[in-house]
């Protein structure tokens, strides 16, 4: 932290009492940096009171209740509208012709077109298309710093080597004071007035140079319009500089100065005048700390033999570099001065064994290439080097020997240090990494903004349908093949990419010769020591069978749900018609001198009606009629032939028709309906009641036998002979009579009381018998129907019963 009290050693080997000391040291010095920032506010406080006591003839607290109004209004802070007040008067006394505040937003003539996010030239960091090369304004700007001594010479020096190359028309450059304040320290091209009105920045919202500051990051302003929405401009008028950026200088601990750079060209900041300025203001930053002593910065000399011991730690190849200069102070050759224990030459030599030798001497294929280049790079620039993965070849025993090799290396101070991955990549890996490409529709791509060199796998030709001949897309084709929806979206996901260095994935889409195609993009960015994106890699995938399977399986759940719905409204109508046809009793019946108990209960699952149903009638001859059937299937159609089968045999039973008759009308009936697409079955037992002589009467279709209960005993009455209605025209129907005794119980019933699934239904109606004696003897007879439907929970098919129970003589 700024301003703490810190001993030489670290405090490692200080006595008690000097800590304590220290910490005492280091809590008042917080204590007095406080108390100056309250000081700071309490005078710009008075002053703005005294401001507005002059101005507005009022007395001191209704001017300080006027501040804490209007900063209450605008939504400002009080110290904020402190120094509003303040700006205002100052302006008015310095130009009274035309007032004008330190800070204001005014509106600026629209700006250019800015340049589409699929421009190449947006992006790209390297130095052909400028009229001076970077590196040399960069070696201009370096050569210049070993004379200047001021901030105020170093922005001069800053506007003058990137005045004709980049239309930089003014620097500023500032210093965090006390209380958050900003302090003009150097400046050019902005005229002596202008600067002393600038000369100190309070610390409100809205300022750029603060923002960039307070974040560690650059401010790039390219749009006036909105700029001026979001911050206060700095100048008279603002739009004389369209585009402007503020850049913090780098430092040991806190971020205390930065660079403000104003150009009178309109359009954003390209990569490549990004990365220029960043390098320039690092190449500015030892200067402009606050440490640097009289005659400039000096380097602190790395520890070897510390070096040496956090090298032992690693578990890969590392080496210290140490360049070797001439007279004139060009590197001439490298030491190796430390090495981790996993260095390894094609040599052999291994850790300590390389340390004292000199890379040329040893390696002498290495001078000249693009290593050698990244080398001086890193050393002149501080950026860290990554480079491509490498061929070596090196002749040892007189065996030539070849090894891929992928480099990176970063400044400590003089010196590098330098990381390699050594590449033994076999035919059959480069195989399996060609089928799990092909296999997984992916196919990888790069794009190296220093040199403008796209890279992309075979599978990505395969993947955009595009033939190898052309080469890949460059990023300016790639609207044409894109579905205009779709063109936003991955513009602001490259933006994100190229520009803030994000990763994205993304998902589009492109025309091709056989139709659209989905595709998604996972990409990340390689920047630099500087923030500049300078390599991009990621994959294409295809999604377009997984986007046809998606698009299939999303209407096949529409489809289904559709369907649901249909079903879910025919079992609401069909249990509506059901309820309308067979109004089942809450009390038992009497019909005949009979007791009647009728149950239906539906079936737990599924969305269809069943056509499970009864009938319990007193005929003309006072005699009754019991009824129940079972309709093969479910849904309105069962429900139909319910009720016509229902209604034909009460009206044929109502008009005298013997009962074998009843039953072969309705399988005729059934088998004149049935068509193609659509035919009925059903199974009926019938019973006809005679009061006078006791006596049933009674026939079957296909129908489980009614079962007897009887002193204390059940049976099942002996079947007629009849098949199921619907099924033959031949089917001929017989018909049983049973004599009626005081006190028996007659059940008439669907097949949903006695099946279980995987159960012969032997074993259900030997079930059913046993639990209806059971019942009658524990005096539990009343409501029969009903007790043996509950005692089905989870049933699977509906449950019709009709219990007939002849009363006691008395």
């Amino acid at each position: 932290m700024e301003g703490d009290f810190v001993l030489p050693d670290g405090g490692a080997s200080a006595a008690p009492e000097v800590l304590a000391l220290a910490r005492i040291v280091s809590r008042l010095r917080a204590e007095v940096v406080d108390l100056e920032g309250l000081a700071s506010m309490t005078a710009v406080l008075e002053r703005a009171k005294g401001v507005l006591m002059a101005r507005e003839g009022v007395p001191p607290d209704t001017a300080y209740q006027l501040l804490l109004d209007r900063a209450a209004q605008h939504r400002r802070t009080l110290l904020e509208q402190c120094w509003i007040t303040l700006g205002r008067t100052r302006n008015r006394a310095e130009t009274p012709p035309r007032p004008q505040p330190p800070f204001r937003t005014v509106p600026v003539t629209p700006p250019e077109r800015h340049s589409s996010p699929f421009s190449t030239s947006r992006y790209v960091v390297a130095d052909g298309s400028r009229p001076t090369g970077h590196r040399t304004l960069l070696a201009r700007l370096g050569q210049g710093l070993a004379g200047t001594r001021t901030p105020n010479e170093i922005a001069q020096l800053l506007q003058s080597v990137l005045a004709d190359a980049e239309d930089v028309d003014a620097v500023m450059i500032y210093t965090a004071a006390t209380a958050g304040n900003l302090k003009l320290v150097g400046h050019a091209g902005i005229g002596e007035a202008m600067a002393e009105q600038w000369s100190h920045i309070p610390p409100l919202s809205g300022v750029a140079a603060m923002e960039a500051i307070a974040a560690r990051e650059a401010v790039w302003l390219e749009d006036p319009e909105l700029d001026a929405a979001r911050y206060h401009l700095i100048g008279d008028p603002p739009e004389r500089w369209p585009s402007r950026a503020w850049l913090p200088a780098p430092g040991n601990g806190a971020v205390t100065a930065v660079v403000g750079f104003f150009r009178t060209r309109r359009g954003p900041f390209d990569a490549r005048t990004r990365t220029l300025l960043r390098r320039s203001v690092r190449l500015c930053g030892g200067p402009l700390r606050e440490d640097r002593g009289p005659h400039g910065h000096v380097p602190l000399h790395a520890d070897v033999d510390a070096i040496q011991t956090i090298f032992n730690a690693l578990s890969g190849p590392a080496v210290l570099l140490t360049p070797l200069r001439s007279r004139t102070g060009e590197v001439e050759d490298y030491r190796i001065d430390a090495a981790s224990p996993e260095s390894l030459d094609l040599a052999g030599r291994r850790g300590k064994e390389l340390v004292g030798r000199r890379v040329l001497e040893n390696y002498p294929t290495v001078t000249g290439t693009a290593l050698w280049e990244g080398y001086l790079d890193t050393l002149a620039m501080g950026t860290v080097y990554e480079g491509e993965p490498f061929v070596y070849e090196e002749v040892t025993a007189g065996v030539p020997q070849q090894s891929v090799y992928s480099v990176r290396a970063t400044r400590l101070r003089e010196r590098l240090i330098v990381t390699w991955i050594r590449h033994d990549t076999s035919e059959r890996e480069t195989r399996r990494l060609d089928d799990l490409q092909r296999l997984g529709n992916l196919g990888w791509a790069s794009w190296n903004l220093a040199t403008d060199t796209i890279t992309w796998s075979d599978q990505v030709y395969a993947i955009f349908d595009r033939d190898p001949t052309l080469g890949p897309v460059r990023l300016e084709e790639l609207p044409g093949q894109l579905l205009a929806e779709d063109l936003p979206r991955l513009g602001a996901a490259v933006q994100r990419l190229l520009d803030d260095g994000a990763a994205i994935d993304q998902h589009f889409r492109i025309t091709s010769a056989h139709g659209v195609r989905h595709l998604r993009i996972v990409a990340e960015a390689q920047r630099d020591a500087d923030g500049s994106t300078l390599e991009v890699h990621g994959f294409f995938q295809d999604l377009t069978a997984l986007r046809g399977a998606e698009l299939a399986l999303r209407e096949s759940e529409r489809a289904n749900l559709v369907q649901r719905g249909m079903l879910k409204a025919e079992r609401a109508l069909g249990a509506a018609l059901q309820d309308t046809l067979l109004p089942v009793p809450e009390q038992s019946l009497e019909l005949a001198g009979l007791c009647v108990d009728v149950a239906y209960l539906p079936a737990d699952s599924g969305l269809n009606v069943g056509g499970d149903w009864y009938s319990a009638i007193e005929l003309p001859d006072k005699s009754a009629l019991f009824v129940v059937g079972d309709v093969a299937g479910h849904g309105l159609a069962a429900v139909g032939t319910m009720a016509q089968l229902r209604f034909t045999a009460k009206g044929m039973a109502v008009t005298g028709s013997p009962l074998p008759d009843v039953l072969g009308r309705l399988n005729a009936l059934l088998l004149h309906t049935a068509s193609d697409t659509h035919s009925a079955t059903a199974t009926m037992v019938m019973g006809r009641y005679q009061p006078w002589d006791h006596r049933l009467t009674w026939v079957r279709a296909g129908h489980l036998p009614p079962l007897l209960i009887r002193e204390g005993e059940a049976s099942f009455l002996r079947q007629p002979e009849g098949t199921l209605l619907g099924a033959a025209f031949d089917s001929t129907y017989g018909q049983a009579v049973t004599d009626m005794l005081p006190g028996d119980h007659l059940l008439f019933y669907t097949d949903g009381l006695v099946e279980e699934p995987g159960e012969d239904i032997e074993v259900g109606l030997a079930h059913l018998a046993d639990t209806v004696v059971r019942l009658v003897r524990e005096g539990r007879s009343g409501m029969l129907a009903k007790t043996l439907a509950r005692l089905r929970p989870g049933n699977r098919d509906d449950i019709c019963v009709l219990e007939v129970h002849v009363p006691d003589e008395p």
